[in-house]
């Protein structure tokens, strides 16, 4: 069996995986992904149980126990570059012999749900609600760097938006990509569902002009009015699609679940955004501790 050279997979002299430091024995099967570093503890004060404290950057791990459901929370950071960093790491830890260097024979899968922010696009989704990430529409262009991206993008609803944007060539081409439907169903129901897109950057990137001007100045109200068959984009964040894209080559479950902080359609901001935060955890972890 082919070995994977140690500048590929690069392991710590402790043997865990380079930027989680995780030791496969410190996963979960259900992973919880916050952006934010403060958030994990916000998660995991949920939990029954902690067994596992992990630091290293901006990413840090809780392992535990909710009953006899076994969870993870985990901080990427901010970005689809992180979350390439993120996804491939939690898969190598599982589907990857780190000792012998050898792809498993097996292949396990992980349950990966982001519990995240984002901004609304939506006239009718108001600030503080919470939405379910039925696709991920991606403006990164980071799935287009793996060879078998054509499996999982699905085609029709990325040249419906490319042609409701007249989406410039010279910007990434976008992507989209479909959730797990099983997950959808079980975490978003009785809350919003809507297509997310997900953007490259804060500034420029979502339509925000400080100094700088956009290439794209209304692109907020280009997303907020396109549709596809009865879908419509309701929000704005910077990880879904690397997630789901990512996800579905790897063979894992993947979602995204975020309260509206901003609803950039209604210039509206969140008063309490932090009860709007827990009020997501609180839903998510009663959802996929059952």
């Amino acid at each position: 069996m082919k070995r994977i050279a140690p500048s590929e997979l690069i392991v710590n002299p402790d043997g865990s995986i380079y930027h989680l430091h995780l030791h496969p024995e410190q996963l979960a099967d259900t992973v919880l992904v916050v952006g934010d570093p403060g958030r994990v503890p916000e998660v995991s004060k949920h939990f029954d149980r902690i067994d596992h404290k992990v630091s290293n950057r901006e990413m840090v791990t809780n392992t535990g126990w909710i009953g006899t459901k076994h969870l993870t929370v985990l901080s990427s950071g901010m970005g689809t570059d992180n979350i390439d960093i993120v996804m491939n790491e939690l898969d190598a830890l599982v589907n990857i012999d780190l000792k012998e260097r050898t792809v498993n024979e097996n292949h396990k899968q992980l349950t990966i749900i982001r519990v995240g922010t984002s901004g609304g696009l939506h006239p009718d989704i108001p600030t503080d609600s919470m939405v379910a990430s039925s696709y991920g529409i991606g403006l990164d262009g980071l799935l287009y760097f793996y060879s078998d991206y054509a499996e999982v993008i699905d085609e029709g609803m990325t040249r419906a938006f490319i042609d409701h944007t007249a989406w410039p060539e010279n910007l990434p081409r976008p992507y989209a990509v479909a959730a797990d439907p099983a997950l959808l169903n079980l975490v978003g129901k009785d809350i919003f569902t809507a297509i997310t897109c997900t953007s490259p950057g804060f500034y420029a990137p979502q339509g925000r002009q400080l100094r700088l001007k956009p290439t794209l100045e209304n692109i907020s109200g280009i997303l907020s009015s396109f549709k596809y068959q009865e879908r419509t984009i309701g929000n704005f964040e910077m990880e879904t699609s690397a997630l789901y894209g990512l996800g579905r080559l790897l063979g894992h479950r993947t979602l995204t679940v975020c309260t509206i902080v901003a609803n950039r359609y209604r210039k509206e901001f969140s008063q309490n955004y932090k009860a709007s935060i827990e009020r997501l955890i609180v839903h998510v972890l009663d959802r996929v501790s059952r």
